[in-house]
């Protein structure tokens, strides 16, 4: 079973919503028949690469909140990623454009190291002191190198505009179709959708669920086609 996550590093809910599919993941007893891959979704698009601002200030003029109701959000924010085991620093944190890390964390798929790239990536952007977005290309190469990837390349990756941009936009249009208008957005084996940072409870029914629905092919054979197979091929009689 393939379950594939839209999510965006610059959303908390995304964050601790991985958390809790993971904790139902763990418990699933099929978890090792089950594949997990994470397609990007830019919650601010628009916002140029070097335009990086405080969270509160962007919280409150997206939401048009003071910022007493934004301190109050985060702090709410922090403790529910604290529940999940989580770090999450609900002050002087900053917000910027994510462009550069979905297309590398498309360049860690390849590698087989996504999991552990965007887990570092949450960290970097919700518990640790240090900008993910002010420091430049090298603080994400030793993200990258941190997650088991080489140096070199993924500051090629970075260094080319054009690479995987055509990945990321493509999960865009992809989340579009299927109706995500937010994050995080869980599809299982697209036949199931779950919308945002369910309890794990909720995900665990979804796996459940999702598990027990597979079909088997259902094949259409009339029983007069020729075929293929380990001992040779079929000779066409007369």
């Amino acid at each position: 079973m393939r379950v594939e996550i839209w999510s965006d590093i610059a959303c908390p809910w995304c964050y601790v919503g991985k958390a809790r599919f993971e904790k139902a993941l763990e418990a699933f007893p099929h978890r090792d028949q089950v594949e997990v891959v994470h397609r990007s979704f830019e919650l601010d698009p628009g916002r140029a690469k070097g335009d990086v601002q405080p969270v509160l200030a962007m919280l409150t003029k997206k939401y048009g909140m003071s910022e007493a109701q934004a301190q109050a959000g985060e702090e709410n924010l922090g403790a529910q990623a604290a529940a999940e085991g989580l770090d999450y620093r609900t002050r002087d944190r900053d917000h910027g454009n994510t462009f550069d890390l979905h297309r590398l964390l498309h360049f860690a798929k390849e590698q087989g190291r996504q999991d552990e790239l965007i887990q570092i990536l949450y960290r970097a952007n919700f518990a640790e002191e240090r900008s993910l977005f002010t420091e430049g290309d090298e603080r994400l190469v030793a993200l990258a190198v941190e997650a088991g990837l080489n140096a070199d390349a993924a500051r090629a990756v970075l260094a080319d505009p054009a690479a995987y941009a055509d990945e990321v936009r493509a999960d865009e249009r992809e989340a579009a179709e299927l109706g995500a208008n937010g994050v995080p957005f869980f599809v299982l084996d697209r036949a199931y959708g779950v919308s945002g940072a369910q309890p794990a409870e909720v995900f665990a029914q979804a796996l459940t669920r999702a598990w027990g629905d597979r079909s088997p092919l259902k094949l259409i054979d009339d029983g007069g086609a020729q075929a293929c197979g380990p001992d040779g091929c079929e000779v066409p009689q007369r």
